[in-house]
């Protein structure tokens, strides 16, 4: 059997080496070093955010960030609930209470017109949430006008969750630069990747100096150990930094690659009834960082897992959309507004491999079966009944 295919591998340009040596050679191992300093440096270039500090993970920014808003215990923070479970964990380090908003149908974020019912019951209550946190899914940014709006009327912080959808725009803009504070993931399955790793961007200086300090233990500026509150270790490594930069050179080169096999998908089984890809809005460019498509059964004559088994038989991984929140165990007791559309789309829905190193015998792989697959005689009886 051909080697494996991969949903999203890493893909390194071939330059990270050299950095990474040249780390070595100057031993910036530890601690914190100049690839660091540069890596937030042009990051900022890149995305037009003011402040950055470069952490280990997307969910360690994420934690940061609800603390530099002042997410306390008992706190509501208002979040998608399409999404992955690093958007909400961090809501539970602090003990605060996830309010899980359902997705838009077209577009499939955060539902501004639910977040706005919810935001109003709580008006009405005299308790708003402490944050409001929208992701911006599978490399498509939600339409934060409404939000930003909406949030500006009644005094709530939005912290971005953009762990998906670096290189991604909203009427030219960055998403994750958009709100009180955003996040990214340099997760070894994201568009780049510094193995694992995050970055917190905020245009509030404080927030982001209070977040270094925090990720470094809460170490006081003197000479000894001097800790007057509770830290983390949570900054980014040097070396890892390093890979980071070299990896943003080709930022624009790997949203390009994206949106080409998505619009090679498309070409390819967007004619075949039953199969849909998630709508770029026309307020951004969407990345394609996952192309992912949605299956009518009764039209196709297969289920989402019944392609996903066939591919999966034949060493190629795909995977189901996000299963919401709401619906997972560990977080079932909490209030939802909806929840249907991302049920619907969590029954349906299937991530198609996407790595920007995928070859185009990989990709006629894929689509060759799932085409053939359609064609299969059983699916077509399945169809016709």
């Amino acid at each position: 059997m051909a080697g494996r295919i991969y949903l999203s591998p890493p893909h390194m340009s071939g330059a990270e080496l050299s950095l990474v040596q040249q780390a070595f050679a100057e031993n910036w191992v530890a601690p914190a070093g100049p690839h660091l300093a540069q890596f937030e440096e042009h990051f900022c270039a890149y995305t037009g955010a003011p402040y950055a500090v470069a952490l280990v993970s997307g969910t360690a920014a994420l934690h940061l960030a609800l603390m530099g808003v002042g997410v306390q215990r008992g706190d509501e923070v208002m979040v998608s609930t399409l999404t992955f479970a690093g958007s909400v964990n961090p809501i539970h380090y602090l003990g605060a209470l996830p309010v899980f908003i359902d997705s838009e149908p077209r577009f499939w974020n955060m539902d501004p017109n639910l977040l706005e019912d919810a935001l109003k019951t709580r008006a009405r209550r005299g308790k708003l949430p402490r944050a409001v946190l929208p992701v911006h899914l599978y490399g498509q940014a939600a339409d934060m006008d409404p939000i930003r709006a909406m949030c500006a009327h009644y005094g709530v912080p939005i912290i971005e969750d953009a762990a998906e959808s670096l290189g991604s725009r909203y009427r030219g803009e960055h998403p994750g630069t958009l709100g009180t504070a955003g996040v990214f993931s340099f997760n070894g399955n994201k568009i780049i990747t510094t193995s694992g790793g995050g970055m917190l961007v905020s245009g509030d200086q404080r927030l982001v100096e209070v977040a270094r300090k925090l990720a470094t233990q809460a170490r006081e500026p003197v000479p000894h150990y001097e800790h007057q509150e509770i830290g983390y270790n949570y900054r980014l490594s040097n070396i890892l930094a390093a890979i980071g930069c070299a990896q943003l050179q080709v930022i624009e080169e790997r949203v390009q690659r994206k949106r080409a096999i998505h619009a090679v998908y498309q070409a390819q089984l967007g004619a075949l009834p039953g199969l849909t890809f998630q709508e770029e809005a026309p307020y951004g460019r969407h990345t394609r960082w996952l192309t992912v498509l949605r299956v009518d059964a009764a039209q196709f004559g297969m289920d989402r897992e019944q392609i996903r088994l066939h591919l999966e038989a034949h060493n190629i991984e795909s995977r189901p959309v996000w299963k919401p929140m709401h619906c997972q165990p560990v977080f079932q007791d909490y209030e939802v507004v909806g929840g249907q559309v991302a049920e619907s789309l969590f029954r349906d829905g299937l991530c198609l491999p996407s790595g920007t190193a995928l070859t185009e015998d990989q990709l006629a792989l894929v689509t060759g079966l799932v085409r053939r697959l359609h064609s299969h005689p059983a699916v077509a009886f399945l169809r016709a009944r």
